[in-house]
């Protein structure tokens, strides 16, 4: 698929920044003469693994592409791949090695169609087990995208909810890069490679790390959402299609283990596992090898950072390995040189 040099006349985004559309190439990518590619996919995949490249691009280059939902539709409803998340990809990067780290940058997120899908009752796995049983019968629910307000209610409100509209939030619940030794992996689950993590925080102005573990990197991304509470907790977000700009950079000789991520207020790190207390220990581990790399900090003072100030999101809650984020506020921290 050829590139484009910029995106379309489109001013109202909801990346970081109102009018990136037309300034996309920061003066750095356009020194080096980047690239930005239209990737149309033409397969998709249900795991993460080493497959042929669909698209090569150069370090540095962004992309353009329109994912399909959790289930395989399209922005038509067209069904292009049976769930679960089908992913789009996988984008060879050059340059990108094992023990390297892909950077992802998520600049923007502009939903492709007018609803959503959600489950309609909370999953059996978040409430006490004598509860389970009186839990209605789980079906599917629409929601309505009204994409010039931003918004997202229930196509049918219930009794309760007939006032609840939500703002749209957009979100990448699964994305990552071919895991290490060949393996390819479930698009339901996640580890560190990333995965299936359902985290809200993976949105417009987000910057993510990922370790690389195969030439190239690999990287995949769908399963996008209008919006999702803490855990996925019903088993989806609000499931829907996207078109989805991202910039893919690699650091080299990165020490990452565990994904991590950077908005305009906080850093943060991601724990993949089951039992839950098992990825909050990945999560911690991953933060204190942060705060010792880029700023400074022995184990007793990042101790005494974490002890007081950080916050633990929950990520997914729902596939077979759960999601933690062990999140700090940026203004608590000074980089070193």
């Amino acid at each position: 698929m050829p590139p484009v040099s910029t995106l379309p006349s489109r001013r109202r985004c909801l990346g970081r920044g109102a009018d990136i559309a037309l300034d996309l190439l920061t003066p750095f990518q356009q020194d080096r003469r980047m690239t930005l590619h239209r990737f149309v996919p033409t397969d998709y995949y249900n795991v993460i693994g080493t497959f042929p490249p669909a698209l090569t691009i150069a370090n540095g280059d962004s992309v353009i592409t329109q994912t399909i939902d959790a289930r395989g539709f399209d922005a038509e409803g067209v069904q292009r791949k049976h769930g679960p998340n089908p992913m789009n990809g996988p984008i060879y990067v050059e340059g990108a090695e094992p023990g390297d780290a892909l950077r992802v940058e998520i600049i923007d997120m502009t939903p492709t169609r007018d609803t959503g899908w959600t489950g309609n009752v909370v999953s059996a796995g978040v409430v006490d087990p004598e509860t389970v049983r009186a839990l209605p019968p789980r079906a599917t629910t629409t929601w309505t995208i009204d994409r010039e307000a931003l918004t997202v209610r229930l196509a049918e409100p219930v009794k309760g909810l007939e006032d609840f509209v939500l703002p749209l939030a957009p979100m990448i619940g699964c994305f990552g890069v071919a895991p290490k030794l060949g393996q390819a992996i479930s698009t339901a689950t996640s580890a560190e490679f990333g995965g299936n993590m359902d985290y809200r925080l993976f949105g417009p102005g987000t910057t993510v790390w990922l370790p690389v573990a195969a030439p190239g990197a690999l990287f995949f991304l769908g399963d996008c959402h209008a919006a999702q509470g803490d855990g996925e907790i019903v088993g989806t977000g609000i499931e829907t299609t996207f078109e989805v700009t991202i910039r893919l950079s690699v650091e080299k000789r990165s020490p990452i283990v565990w994904p991590r991520g950077e908005t305009e207020t906080d850093i943060f790190t991601i724990g993949n596992a089951r039992p839950l207390d098992q990825a909050l220990q990945h999560a911690t581990t991953e933060m204190l090898a942060w705060l010792a790399s880029d700023f400074g900090l022995d184990t007793i003072a990042a101790s005494h950072l974490l002890g007081q100030v950080v916050r633990y999101d929950v990520g997914n809650v729902y596939d077979p390995a759960y999601t933690m984020a062990c999140r700090l506020e940026k203004k608590w921290l000074t980089r070193t040189p």
